[in-house]
């Protein structure tokens, strides 16, 4: 097995993959479909962050690809259906660095709260100005959460702590923690809260989401947060709101286009304001979490490549699977059609090849059977099943 590990995945990723005998390669900085297409050439897992984008041109030039690793939370960058159709399993980390986006966020909150950048930058200037004008407790404050899921509820948790109301909007049916309020609409959470904390996914319905209206519908003198996905604000309208003072102060961490690589030209317009703090999309990087994303996402990786485990993939049907293969595990993902087990069962029959242990899951248009046979299943088994008009993909493992 060959992987393939792009923008600085953690080393703890390479270390695992390595120690069970896979051969990695790593590369630090992200790549465009071309360059993704030419460097896969006999990689059968791939691991990614945010910046790579995985198209269906990559996909089905490299039919041996059978995994690919999210290092991260979302998974926008990857073409899911395209990855389904080839039979290529997506993991990602969804819950791995969610404590250190809603410690950025709740510490953007307060550093904003009590203008702490324009206190910052003044001393660093030789200017002392020990005053409390426009400096305020959290405590007592109104939060507003649009998106309430991993991050959301987390972060929910955190704000009460500090003593604040929580409101929140999601558009799926979400139960609240705590004394969170649930919020109908977006306008109604606008105009129930003095801060806006964004934490969406990247699907494409969501582009754009915030813009000049919401802008507008904010209570005058607002905060306004934005660390999940930098394509669903438009940061012109942002930009407007701050300048002309209804928007009081803004954290953004993610931003529409964002550079390849540590060190690459950034522009934006929000540059140059003084009530603006921009950072360049750190929200999970801290240590702990990116750490405990390498482990988590490269654990998966070669659970599926060992034994076939799907569990927690983002676009495939689920199996937690024993690790304990009797024989052979054949393994095969098809087309959701009726008939096909008893047509892969009958191929098993013809050959003589009994069955030890059989487990089939459907999620859509995707079947996964996984069959564990005590003997016999050679190359020309294989072959009688890859066959069938149903197969997208066969694998053994022993």
């Amino acid at each position: 097995m060959k992987a393939l590990l792009l923008e600085n995945i953690h080393p703890d990723a390479v270390d695992l993959l390595r120690s069970r005998g896979v051969e990695v390669e790593t590369r630090k900085g992200a790549l465009d479909p071309t360059e993704l297409k030419d460097a896969l050439h006999g990689v059968d897992m791939l691991g990614i962050r945010s910046k790579t984008h995985v198209t269906r041109e990559v996909l089905e030039a490299h039919p041996q690809l059978q995994t690919i690793g999210a290092f991260c939370i979302g998974t926008n960058q990857i073409d899911l259906t395209a990855a389904t159709d080839t039979a290529t399993v997506v993991f990602n980390a969804p819950y791995s660095n969610t404590r250190s986006v809603v410690e950025l966020a709740m510490a953007e909150i307060i550093v904003m709260a009590r203008h702490l950048t324009d206190k910052n930058k003044a001393m660093h200037e030789g200017v002392w100005d020990k005053s409390a004008k426009g400096s305020h407790e959290v405590r007592g404050r109104t939060l507003g959460i649009v998106g309430y899921g991993n991050i959301g509820k987390q972060l929910s948790v955190l704000a009460e702590a500090f003593g604040m109301k929580v409101f929140f909007y999601d558009t799926v049916d979400r139960l609240s923690m705590g004394n969170a309020t649930k919020c109908d609409s977006l306008d109604e959470l606008l105009q129930s809260v003095e801060t806006v904390t964004l934490h969406v996914d990247g699907r494409p319905d969501n582009a754009n989401m915030f813009g000049r209206d919401q802008f507008r519908n904010m209570r005058p003198r607002s905060l306004f947060l934005n660390l999940s996905r930098g394509h669903v604000v438009d940061h012109e309208a942002l930009r407007e709101a701050l300048v002309s003072g209804h928007v009081a102060g803004a954290a953004v961490d993610v931003f529409p286009s964002e550079p390849k690589a540590a060190g690459d030209p950034f522009t934006s317009p929000l540059q140059g304001l003084p009530n603006v703090i921009l950072t360049p999309h750190v929200g999970g990087s801290t240590a702990e979490a990116q750490e405990n994303i390498g482990q988590f996402v490269a654990g998966k990786l070669i659970d599926y490549s060992r034994y076939g485990s799907t569990s927690l993939s983002v676009n495939f049907p689920e199996m937690q699977l024993d690790p304990d293969i009797l024989g052979t595990r054949l393994m095969h993902i098809h087309s959701n059609l009726p008939g096909v087990l008893a047509r892969v069962n009958s191929v098993l029959g013809e050959h003589g090849i009994n069955v030890d242990r059989q487990q089939l899951v459907t999620k859509g248009q995707t079947g996964y059977l996984v069959t564990d046979c005590g003997n016999g299943v050679t190359p020309e088994v294989v072959a009688a099943i890859k066959a069938l008009p149903e197969t997208i993909r066969v694998t053994t493992v022993n």
